[in-house]
């Protein structure tokens, strides 16, 4: 395989694809989330036809989230203070993934089974993926904000042996 040149974000194209892709998987779920509480107290089983479809798109999705993620992490210049929360993300959104495709997958028996009504169980479990979410949230944001990773000033300050 060919290298590819490589910017001063240390990647081959302009910018980070991954937070492109994780933000519409995270404005997926939430937004399925939104949709099955708001249906399952309003009694309004469109909603959950919404819900449904959100998920099975972010079924698919997460995963392009993640191997760009994999991808971009893997370009990254970390350093050493970033790597534990680098690793931390990169192990969460593994698992990420097989929790949203195993909700989808549960969601698409409830489904099937009857389309009009949804267990509290699966509210819960919805509950419990947002809070994995918002966590995995806040280490990508670390990564970013705080560590600088793919961020041109630090970029520049590893390659000049100022961070290592």
């Amino acid at each position: 395989m060919p290298n590819l040149p490589l910017n001063k974000a240390n990647l081959p194209y302009p910018d980070p694809i991954h937070p492109i892709v994780v933000h519409f998987v995270i404005a997926m779920v939430f937004f399925a989330f939104f949709c099955d509480v708001v249906g399952y107290f309003t009694r309004n089983h469109r909603l959950f036809e919404v819900s449904f479809w959100n998920m099975f798109v972010a079924s698919a999705a997460i995963f392009v989230a993640v191997i760009f993620g994999q991808f971009e992490a893997g370009l990254a210049q970390a350093y050493d203070a970033a790597k534990p929360i680098l690793n931390e993300h990169t192990i969460t959104g593994w698992s990420l993934s097989a929790v949203v495709v195993a909700i989808t997958a549960w969601r698409f028996v409830i489904r099937s089974r009857d389309p009009l009504k949804i267990p509290p169980a699966y509210l819960g479990a919805g509950m419990f993926l947002i809070c994995i979410v918002i966590f995995q949230v806040y280490l990508g944001t670390q990564l970013v904000w705080e560590y600088g990773l793919h961020v041109v000033p630090v970029e520049e300050a590893i390659n000049k042996g100022i961070l290592k």
